[in-house]
């Protein structure tokens, strides 16, 4: 059975947050994400997980990052060299050993050194989404099964799933939350298949439907503004399943949100982050 999101739901998945929490109680987060030319996605990512509510977040991102996250000052930005075939790989293990959990992919490009990097980070058997190159780097692991496990998120759209799964675009946009259960099963992670109505499903068979959102998400970097939210809402202690279905509920409220305000058409994904900290005043 294929359970819809409702306010109380999401509700019920972000609980209250402690009034005398700190920053340590709201996790610590890892962004990896960014490339040339795609600097604004790693962006996008760590403002919407600071939105979101994180405790503190790292992003580890090429040298050309810095004038981005120039605008970011609450982002901790660690430069891995001029590209991510020149960063070190044990300065990398060493900080996905000291994160509580970790997003890795948007922007990230097709450097091959990507999918060592991936492999690394779902070594640690941390809470991880994973979207965008960091999916591509997964599809590009021919004959080699990753290391996924339970508390990994894939969020794929139809395009990235036919790369990972080999079906057909068309079929898996018609069967969104078959498609995920059946996924989540054969590779004991959660699968958030992304769409006007994205389909979340678990390893156990559990499966859930959101219908927030509006067509200004379909735009460059709403992808990148919902794993954000999924990290910090991960760093909050929700299990892979729950944040994955927070998140994709939150994106779209916020979208709704920021609609109030601007149209379809005009809508950016940046204007979707401005809209977390009004979307989860309601909560």
């Amino acid at each position: 059975m294929c359970e819809l999101l409702t306010h109380a739901r999401v509700a019920a998945c972000l609980g209250a947050r402690r009034r005398d929490s700190n920053k340590g109680d709201n996790g610590k987060g890892l962004l990896l994400a960014g490339s040339e030319g795609l600097f604004g996605a790693a962006l996008m990512s760590a403002a919407a997980c600071l939105r979101g509510g994180i405790g503190t977040l790292k992003a580890l991102c090429p040298t050309g990052a810095r004038a981005y996250f120039a605008a970011l000052p609450e982002a901790m930005l660690l430069d891995v060299g001029a590209t991510w075939t020149a960063c070190d790989r044990a300065m990398v293990r060493a900080h996905v050993k000291e994160a509580d959990c970790i997003a890795l992919g948007p922007g990230m490009g097709r450097e091959e050194a990507v999918q060592a990097i991936l492999l690394a980070t779902l070594e640690a058997g941390k809470p991880t989404v994973i979207d965008a190159d960091g999916l591509n780097a997964l599809s590009a692991m021919a004959g080699e099964r990753p290391p996924l496990h339970p508390n990994v998120i894939l969020t794929p759209h139809p395009r990235e799933m036919h790369r990972l799964c080999g079906a057909p675009v068309m079929e898996i946009a018609a069967d969104l939350p078959g498609y995920a259960a059946r996924y989540a099963r054969a590779w004991g992670c959660t699968v958030l298949l992304k769409g006007a109505q994205s389909a979340i499903a678990a390893p156990d068979g559990r499966i859930c439907r959101n219908a927030t959102g509006n067509a200004g998400l379909a735009k460059g970097g709403s992808g990148d503004v919902l794993t954000g939210i999924i990290l910090a809402l991960l760093g909050q202690g929700l299990s892979a399943f729950d944040a994955a279905c927070a998140g994709s509920y939150l994106l779209g409220a916020s979208a709704e949100e920021a609609l109030a305000l601007l149209n379809e058409r005009a809508l950016l994904a940046r204007d979707v982050i401005d809209a977390i900290a009004r979307t989860l005043q309601s909560f």
